[in-house]
């Protein structure tokens, strides 16, 4: 099949491992001093090694590829976690765990890329924070998780019925009134258009059109480069063919509202 993946330069590589430090998933190796891919079938093409790179030999291409195999990935991190330190449980991607973030959530099994186990967090503000030295009074409204647009399942239990909020990952920072105005009571899918180097338009019109969408808010930052992820949400819901509520919130880079 012809998929996106990984391309090492070994003329750029100059041997320091990090990559195959970033790779959960055990694609990436060292071969003679250098970085190779070891198996295509181990690499998801998400592309967790790019920014490891200090020299920049990593890039993607697209080419005909084995299917990324998520079930040999995880035999080959159980057999070097039993290998490793076989008393402590194996988790490939733990900041990509897909849930619901709600109060007494369930146990979650282990995914080699756990970003497709969908998960609610918590109901809306019922969880404050709690980790030391945190505000406690200030209560996170992220209701869901993942958030990345590229690593959120299409047809997440958490879609059904949702207020929906598309917003540039740069937003968050800028207006500091993001959890209360924007995130809260909706679910939220991030991403840069910019750095992510992909189209959302195919996979936000999926998650469109296969769930109950209730409302559309798009919150996007003043620079050019943003107008991505607002042509790209807009376009899904056109090619979803359904009639949904919406909004284009655009933020300026001194955290004002523009319009």
């Amino acid at each position: 099949m012809i998929r996106r993946i990984i391309q090492i330069d070994t003329e750029k590589c100059n041997g320091c491992g990090l990559c195959a430090s970033a790779c959960q998933e055990g694609a990436i190796g060292m071969v003679d001093g250098k970085a190779a891919l070891l198996r295509d079938d181990y690499c998801d093409g998400l592309g967790n090694c790019l920014p490891a790179c200090p020299t920049g030999a990593i890039s993607f291409v697209e080419r005909e590829a084995a299917a990324y195999d998520e079930e040999a990935v995880l035999a080959n991190q159980r057999k070097a976690a039993k290998a490793t330190a076989p008393a402590h449980p194996v988790h490939a991607c733990p900041g990509s765990a897909a849930k619901t973030l709600r109060e007494a959530a369930p146990a979650v099994q282990v995914h080699a890329c756990p970003g497709s186990a969908a998960r609610a967090l918590r109901e809306t503000g019922t969880a404050t924070a709690t980790a030391a030295g945190a505000r406690e009074d200030i209560p996170s409204e992220l209701r869901q998780w993942p958030v990345q647009i590229k690593l959120v399942p299409v047809t997440a239990p958490y879609f059904a019925g949702a207020d929906l909020l598309i917003a540039a990952d740069c937003t968050a920072y800028a207006y500091a009134a993001f959890h209360q105005e924007f995130l809260r009571g909706r679910i939220a899918l991030i991403g840069c258009p910019k750095l992510d180097s992909v189209d959302y338009t195919e996979k936000l019109t999926q998650i469109l059109s296969e769930n109950d969408i209730r409302s559309l808010t798009v919150v996007r930052m003043e620079v050019p480069c943003c107008g991505g992820i607002e042509r790209a949400a807009l376009a899904a819901l056109k090619a979803s063919g359904k009639r949904i509520p919406r909004q284009v919130v655009t933020v300026s880079v001194d955290g004002r509202i523009l319009d």
